[in-house]
């Protein structure tokens, strides 16, 4: 590699590691701020939606009929017989109890004598309350329709319905690669986007509005390795503080997916899918810094730098949140052409074991031609007295 090159990359890579202040928070803080965060997000989603562990569903019922009290232990209900409705209902809605179910009276007789030919009386009729914000009483609400719809079923049970077989043919690995694939590549673009805009603002609009790019620009040094050599070391500086936020993700994952520890394993990838990701994240992060750069470079202060590259940070958003609905990662290779979007679709496609090599490679390489394409803009833009010089 050119010696001007690698001594421009140096220089900024002791600007960045001789600051410890600046380590601490791009490098260590965004990971460990990850962590706290989306596992504390995943444990305030756990209270509020999901039911508690050691909670007994307690059954409130009226006029409870022994056909319906035999098959309750079986769903772990606690039965409680009551006479005041009232009452009842005003403990379901403040989450004191979880439902209650008003049978009528002499229901089992009522079945007993119900002839489903006779389509002007009406059926026996169970009314169910229950409170759909707490969590604790929504499910007491399911495994009490479930119940009732057992009992039913059993009363004119003509065939029976997937007795013995598992119907549902997905794996475990199925089921969580595509959650992760759902939720990760949003994840990571907005890691990498941050990353870069922490860093590229500083290196060049830093630099200008500071006066000291005239000092490296008297130096025997070729504009265009001034660009090539700053955006290569913001690139790779970019990589590690976005590793640093992809490691806190992956160990905030089972919290954040509200999951116990040992109910999410990234040991369903193999070598190869983590190596597509690896450069898929460093192509992108050199095409996110030469345009970031580029922006930078036409701004005076490293505050008109971060107000300039706001609109774009929204585009990464937008495009980062694609990886949600779509119905998986996309097959045409002409979305691999596209900038940032080719990349969330990759890295969707490798996380949930479906896309084509062709189109990953495809995307790999865009990436790297629009960054060089920026840098060669870079370039251009530093051999300008006007652009460079402008405070």
């Amino acid at each position: 590699m050119n010696k001007n090159i690698i001594t421009i990359m140096k220089k900024e890579f002791a600007r960045f590691f001789g600051d410890a202040r600046m380590v601490v928070t791009a490098l260590i803080l965004p990971g460990l701020m990850i962590y706290v965060v989306y596992s504390f997000m995943g444990v305030a989603m756990k209270d509020m939606f999901m039911p508690s562990d050691d909670h007994t569903p307690v059954l409130n019922a009226v006029n409870f009929p022994q056909s319906i009290a035999k098959i309750a232990p079986q769903y772990g209900f606690e039965v409680n017989a009551v006479t005041d409705t009232d009452e009842i209902r005003t403990q379901i809605g403040n989450k004191e109890t979880d439902i209650l179910i008003v049978f009528p009276e002499k229901f089992d007789e009522s079945v007993e004598s119900y002839d489903t030919k006779l389509s002007s009386v009406k059926p026996p009729n169970i009314e169910i309350y229950y409170n759909s914000v707490n969590p604790d009483s929504s499910e007491a609400y399911g495994l009490a329709v479930s119940m009732l719809d057992e009992y039913e079923a059993s009363l004119s049970n003509k065939f029976d319905i997937n007795r013995d077989v598992v119907s549902d043919l997905a794996t475990n690995e199925d089921v969580m690669a595509f959650s992760i694939a759902s939720l990760l590549p949003f994840l990571l673009t907005m890691l990498m986007f941050t990353g870069c805009m922490s860093l590229a603002p500083e290196s060049i609009a830093g630099e200008k509005e500071r006066g000291t790019i005239a000092t490296i620009l008297v130096t025997p040094i070729k504009r265009s390795e001034l660009a090539i050599g700053k955006m290569l070391s913001l690139g790779v500086l970019a990589f590690l503080c976005g590793l640093s936020s992809v490691i806190g993700t992956f160990v905030s994952l089972p919290k954040m997916m509200m999951l116990d520890e040992s109910g999410i394993d990234m040991n369903i990838y193999g070598a190869v899918d983590y190596v597509l990701i690896a450069l898929i994240v460093l192509s992108t992060i050199l095409m996110i810094i030469a345009v970031i750069s580029i922006i930078s470079a036409f701004s005076k202060t490293i505050k008109e730098a971060g107000t300039s590259v706001t609109p774009l940070m929204i585009v990464v958003m937008v495009v980062g949140i694609s990886s949600m609905f779509g119905g998986g990662a996309a097959t045409e290779i002409t979305y691999y052409l596209i900038p940032l979007y080719n990349s969330v679709q990759a890295m969707s496609g490798v996380f949930s074991f479906n896309y084509s090599m062709t189109n990953v490679l495809v995307a790999i390489i865009s990436n790297v031609v629009y960054a060089c394409a920026g840098g060669f803009i870079l370039t251009r833009m530093f051999n300008s007295e006007k652009v460079i010089f402008s405070r």
